[in-house]
């Protein structure tokens, strides 16, 4: 009775659309990383980092303490953690980060608090690639 579909329509396998927004609601607190192919909302509390292909939103109330690393994200609540965003991050007003940003474009508005260091340099180059050309000039 349970281990075979009569009906072969129940038999299809599942897609899973990648355009869905997972969530962690407000009161929830998840420990751990987290590695996800689609967008991500945070308005709960993560302790541990995020990697994402989509975009990261951490909403008002939202707080991530570790690192983020996405193609794009929105940030309104606190984060302590260094944020890899490959190309767009906005800060909004009611943000409160503290750790370094590397991005390729970034937007703060009025009263956002954000304390480190920014890396606005192309993301695939290095550091040192530059440092050994520049030496092979001198």
């Amino acid at each position: 009775m349970f281990g075979t579909f009569k009906d072969k329509k129940m038999a299809k396998s599942v897609e899973f659309d990648t355009n869905t927004i997972t969530t962690i609601s407000i009161g929830t607190v998840l420990k751990g990383d987290i590695s996800t192919e689609g967008d991500f909302r945070i308005v709960g509390k993560l302790v541990g980092s995020i990697r994402s292909t989509g975009k990261v939103v951490v909403g008002q109330n939202g707080v991530i303490e570790g690192d983020i690393y996405c193609q794009n994200a929105d940030f309104s609540g606190t984060i302590k953690g260094n944020a890899i965003v490959e190309n767009l991050l906005l800060l909004k007003s009611s943000v409160n980060m503290t750790g370094n940003i590397k991005t390729k474009k970034l937007s703060i508005e009025s009263g956002a608090n954000f304390n480190g260091n920014c890396d606005m340099s192309a993301t695939n180059s290095k550091p040192s690639d530059e440092n050994k050309q520049d030496q092979k000039k001198s």
